[in-house]
């Protein structure tokens, strides 16, 4: 709406509220409805053909969905939950957001303005609340700014290094009439490297015998993987993913030489502390990617080291070197243009590299009646190149991040955060996303049951997912820990579980029970021949030996 405010139609608040989102591109939000922001609900209800709700069973769900649904498409995933105990549920998704630089923005209903400050019903101060998590925190006390304050909500979450943006808005602000001008949409800031730096870099890389790169971070595109992988192959450089970011480049790639993070392989780890050269491009290098800090150890590594990061703020903060202020695309096709320098001397060791990874990540022969391993394979056997797969934190996911070999980008949907509870809300935002695409939620059972609710969510919406639930009847992860440091003393990571099958099926969802790798094939054939969601739940013992994670 162009022209001076007197020529601009009144709107409330709320109103103004959601043609900001739409202005900005937003067709999926995703909420749990609440009391303190019904008027943005009723204003979301006469644009419902063009922004679709999803109603979530859970605040937790719903702020993970739109974080999940923010790395799907690259435009900042929006959510709306109600004050208080929705706020607290739902923090759970900007934690994440924030570690996974993820762009989102999360709208909490606040209490009326005349109520603030008395400990009012369900009233929290937002900014102390989520200050030291979100990139930023506002509270919209007049409706004639929101324009003002919405373009820059959108603006810092998807600036530099991306992330969620919390947003409080009164319940009584949002009924006020007010005539104002909406602000243009935001758009990306590209920052591009300057010549000097690259060839810094090029003259790096000449002198290298042993570099290697490690890519991760937010704001990256499947071009920019593209980008990375002429340049790795062309320099002969070996690339390793940050942790939960193995579809940055293809894994195909003969300069793709595996990842660092949790459970990561001792070749994998070598390849840093042996190194002459590391350059990391967009990673923030936190502690599961470098082993505690150990791998590279603050403040100046022993190894040349190169920080490529959009975020000025987070270049030497840790690690000191030679250090880039660039976005990760510009820089990844920045790289594809410099000349192979040195690139001759690299083959022989960029081809051991592969080597090792290649044998780390082959599948061995089955151990026992049910291994992770075999049913791992079996459903990346049976499913596309393109199928997503959403986990969220626990044992079984080790077996993911080494038996798991992606192509496309975005078809790892994990967080860096190590959340419980993330795999299956991501899992449905994942295929809201991409409705072509085949989709995949791995939750161990401790994890699936702090989301299992979003069940009914899936089947709502008429989604075609499949759910795994590895069920060990424990906490698997506490409990290898605790079996490492107090032998023999299991304390609090026993669980007594539902018959995940009989939930399955009591959500409206087919279930089966996998107790033998012989019986998967099959199950996943009546798995695709459904027309809706389905829940696997592989059984297994927490004291078998092939029930814990593979050695590394």
């Amino acid at each position: 709406m162009a022209g001076s405010y007197e020529d601009q139609a009144p709107r409330t608040g709320a109103q103004v509220l959601v043609d900001a989102l739409l202005d900005n591109g937003v067709t999926q939000a995703f909420a749990v409805p609440g009391e303190s922001y019904l008027s943005v609900l009723d204003a979301l209800y006469d644009h419902r053909q063009r922004l679709k709700l999803v109603t979530c069973r859970h605040e937790s769900g719903a702020s993970n969905m739109a974080e999940a649904y923010a790395k799907m498409t690259g435009q900042p995933g929006i959510c709306f939950v109600t004050r208080g105990p929705g706020a607290c549920h739902a923090s759970i998704g900007v934690h994440t957001a924030r570690q996974d630089s993820t762009p989102m923005i999360l709208f909490i209903g606040q209490v009326a303005r005349h109520m603030r400050e008395r400990e009012a019903f369900q009233e929290i101060d937002y900014r102390q609340m989520f200050g030291p998590v979100a990139k930023w925190v506002t509270e919209v006390d007049d409706a004639r700014r929101l324009p003002e304050l919405l373009a820059r909500a959108f603006q810092t979450a998807i600036s530099g290094r991306p992330g969620p943006v919390v947003v409080s808005l009164p319940e009584d602000m949002l009924d006020d009439i007010v005539r104002v001008e909406d602000a243009p949409a935001a758009s990306r800031i590209p920052i591009v490297p300057d010549p000097q730096s690259l060839v810094r870099v090029s003259g790096a890389l000449e002198e290298a015998q042993r570099p290697v790169l490690i890519v991760g971070g937010g704001d990256w595109s499947a071009r920019a993987g593209e980008h990375l992988r002429q340049f790795a192959e062309a320099h002969q450089v070996p690339i390793l993913a940050s942790f939960r970011c193995q579809d940055f480049v293809d894994n195909d790639s003969p300069a793709y030489v595996g990842r660092l993070g949790l459970g990561a392989s001792a070749q994998a780890n070598a390849l840093v502390e042996q190194a002459d050269l590391v350059i990391s491009l967009g990673a923030r290098l936190g502690e599961a990617t470098t082993q505690g800090y150990t791998l590279l150890v603050p403040p100046r590594p022993r190894q040349g080291f190169i920080h490529v990061h959009a975020d000025i703020g987070e270049l030497g903060r840790v690690y000191h070197g030679l250090t880039i202020n660039a976005t990760s695309p510009e820089f990844a096709e920045a790289l594809a243009t410099l000349p192979p320098r040195g690139e001759m001397a690299r083959r022989a060791y960029l081809a051991q590299a592969r080597q090792a990874f290649e044998d780390y990540t082959k599948v061995g022969p089955a151990e026992g009646d049910l291994d992770m391993q075999a049913v791992v394979a079996t459903i990346a056997e049976a499913l596309p190149r393109d199928t997503v797969y959403a986990n969220g934190a626990g044992n079984y996911t080790l077996w993911l991040q080494r038996y798991l070999t992606f192509h496309v980008f975005r078809t790892q949907l994990a967080p860096t955060s190590g959340a419980m509870g993330y795999g299956f809300p991501a899992a449905i935002a994942a295929k809201l996303a991409h409705p072509e695409r085949s989709v995949v939620a791995y939750g161990g059972d401790g994890c699936a049951l702090m989301s299992i609710q979003e069940l009914a969510t899936a089947r709502m919406l008429g989604l075609k997912i499949l759910f795994v639930v590895v069920n060990n009847g424990s906490y698997g992860t506490i409990r290898m820990h605790q079996e490492r440091r107090f032998p023999g003393r299991v304390s609090g990571t026993e669980l007594v579980n539902p018959d995940f099958v009989a939930l399955a099926r009591g959500f409206g969802l087919h279930g089966e029970a996998i107790e033998r790798n012989d019986q998967l094939p099959e199950a996943l054939a009546r798995y695709q021949a459904q027309a809706g969601s389905a829940l696997l739940e592989i059984r297994m013992s927490a004291d078998t030996p092939h029930a814990t994670p593979p050695k590394v």
